[in-house]
């Protein structure tokens, strides 16, 4: 289904002081794919992430996006990695003193020289485009629920129209029916843009619901990249807690 690879890492070693947090991890990412990776608290999921787009560097190892080496990359020229990842931070990270429409403008405000007329055109698009109301723009982050919150982050990280979309753990928080809804909005995002998205999560239903495949991180390393109806048969300590538990046998049951 999926032959062309947009991420590929080799021999990743990251460290923070004495900590190894990775060794030797090896993982590719197919174009228009959605890939979920998890593993228990500590496994450097989102530190990958932040790898990925040069906010952390890891010791040793290469990290090639759309077959460009990332990890030599100088200031100027990581510039070009910006305009294709567009990333959703785990609580939103939006500014508090901007309204909705300015967080949404930054990128496009930093990264071109587009009219003031323009930009407002593109962020009211992109307001539209992850489901939200039209005078969301005029207000400010303390004035929207958490799942709102959410979706105006989603409409940043796309503000520059990226090939490449991640999100860490962008259901956390949210009750059912909202996690459910941001679900539908993964999966329209994919298929409206062709989008290759990259998902940190601990939440079953979602990789269920919209994941092609789910990479296991484990032992400083990706221990398997599978479906996820492959991973459930897996005789893996870790993988049989996580989804054997009760939240874990309930959502296998439903799929």
């Amino acid at each position: 289904m999926f032959t062309e690879p947009v991420i590929e890492i080799n021999n990743l070693r990251t460290e923070f002081g004495s900590a190894i947090i990775h060794d030797k991890l090896a993982l590719k990412i197919q174009r228009s794919e959605i890939l979920a990776l998890i593993g228990d608290s500590g496994a450097g999921k989102s530190t990958l992430l932040r790898e990925i787009i040069l906010l952390e560097k890891p010791v040793a190892g290469s990290i090639k996006v759309f077959g460009q080496e990332v990890l030599n990359l100088n200031h100027k020229q990581s510039l070009w990695l910006r305009r294709h990842c567009g990333m959703m931070f785990q609580h939103g990270a939006l500014f508090s003193s901007l309204t909705v429409a300015e967080n949404i403008a930054v990128p496009l405000r930093e990264h071109t020289q587009l009219s003031q007329r323009f930009i407002q055109e593109i962020v009211a698009f992109k307001i539209a485009l992850v489901g939200l109301p039209n005078n969301t723009g005029d207000k400010y982050p303390s004035q929207l629920s958490g799942g709102m919150i959410k979706r105006v982050a989603v409409a940043r990280a796309l503000a520059l129209d990226p090939d490449i979309l991640f999100l860490d753990e962008p259901t956390a928080g949210l009750d059912p029916i909202g996690a459910g809804a941001f679900d539908e909005l993964v999966i329209s995002l994919k298929e409206s843009l062709g989008l290759t998205i990259v998902i940190v999560t601990h939440d079953l239903d979602l990789l269920w619901k919209v994941t092609d495949r789910v990479a296991v991180l484990s032992d400083k390393c990706v221990y398997r990249v599978a479906p996820i109806r492959e991973l459930i048969t897996l005789d893996h300590a870790w993988l049989q807690r996580y989804f054997q538990g009760p939240r874990g046998r309930a959502v296998i049951n439903q799929n």
